[in-house]
């Protein structure tokens, strides 16, 4: 099984996302990451859902989100043909021993402190997956006690645009 992001232009109307997501459920496919907004164009939306499956499966997926009338467009994005990021919010247990070195932890990653209590640290972070992947595991020695990602925002390098 292979990862996928795929880019899905649709128009901007109430339920458009419950069909797409209801797709999946149905045919028993996993959405593991999902990022919805509106485009340059406000009465259109960009859906970019990471998901796992062969060839074989993400032909059928494409074939079956085209069968719904709100949908435009959708391009399966390739690794190395796309920008994408991820915003995330960790909340790590810090005292007067552990909060200078999740500081340091934070200046390496290029992450924001966002918010201060006597026992917690609140760190921003953005940038590739992989990034945010790697900060977790190495904050998770000091004990994540919350944490929320946004899903992978994605766009097509150079002068492809997805219209």
């Amino acid at each position: 099984m292979q990862k996928h992001v795929l880019s899905v232009l649709v128009e901007n109307r109430a339920g458009v996302l419950n069909k797409v997501t209801g797709l999946f459920s149905r045919r028993g496919f996993n959405i593991d990451s999902l990022s919805v907004g509106t485009t340059e164009n406000k009465d259109i939306s960009r859906i970019t859902i990471v998901t796992y499956g062969d060839e074989y499966i993400i032909e059928q997926i494409t074939k079956q989100l085209y069968k719904i009338i709100e949908v435009i467009k959708v391009r399966v994005v390739s690794q190395d043909s796309f920008i994408g990021r991820e915003t995330c919010f960790v909340k790590i247990k810090a005292d007067e021993k552990t909060r200078s070195q999740i500081i340091g932890l934070s200046n390496i990653f290029r992450a924001s402190i966002v918010d201060v209590s006597k026992e917690t640290l609140t760190v921003e972070l953005t940038g590739p997956t992989d990034k945010i992947d790697a900060f977790v595991e190495m904050a998770k020695q000091y004990g994540i006690l919350e944490m929320v990602r946004s899903g992978l925002m994605a766009i097509e390098r150079g002068t492809k645009i997805l219209s």
